[in-house]
């Protein structure tokens, strides 16, 4: 305690720094846990391991876990981990899928939209309730899950497809 007093550190203050450090060590140190595939067990495996990369960085042009997605880089990545092989641009995704009606949509399907004046330049995943999960460029700049009923999805959505 010499050294507190020669610091003119309070005692009471002591604890609480050294608590404070410890923490931030520990925290520091942890190992970024695996993401859980089972977040919606009722729901197909590519959903599932859709939302598990939920969070994961936007980066054109991109298509993978490590190094981040642009829209169609996270759905080829996603189906192409289930033996699913999709073209790598949202158009020739939406030229090489058959169409499907809005209201027999399923879980996996793709939901295709014009967010800047061309057809079909953005695509998500459907999980289900009207929710999709998407790699967009604004907003968060990250993976994560959004609405149909939002007014921006509703009014650019142009449809949607199944892959096989």
């Amino acid at each position: 305690m010499l050294l507190l007093s020669k610091l003119h550190i309070s005692k009471h203050l002591f604890f609480p720094f050294w608590l404070l450090f410890l923490i931030a060590v520990l925290v520091g140190c942890a190992d970024t846990p695996e993401r859980d595939t089972s977040i919606a067990p009722g729901l197909p495996k590519v959903t599932q391991y859709a939302l598990s990369l939920e969070g994961a960085p936007y980066r054109w042009g991109k298509s993978s876990p490590k190094e981040g997605f642009d829209c169609s880089g996270f759905v080829q990545h996603v189906y192409e981990q289930h033996g699913v092989y999709l073209p790598r641009t949202v158009r020739e995704m939406a030229n090489a899928l058959a169409p499907v009606p809005e209201n027999t949509l399923h879980s996996g399907d793709l939901l295709f939209f014009n967010t800047n004046g061309k057809p079909y330049s953005h695509v998500g995943l459907y999980v289900n309730q009207d929710k999709f999960i998407h790699a967009p460029s604004h907003h968060s700049g990250k993976v994560h899950i959004s609405s149909l009923k939002q007014p921006y999805w509703k009014r650019h959505f142009v449809g949607a497809r199944r892959p096989k």
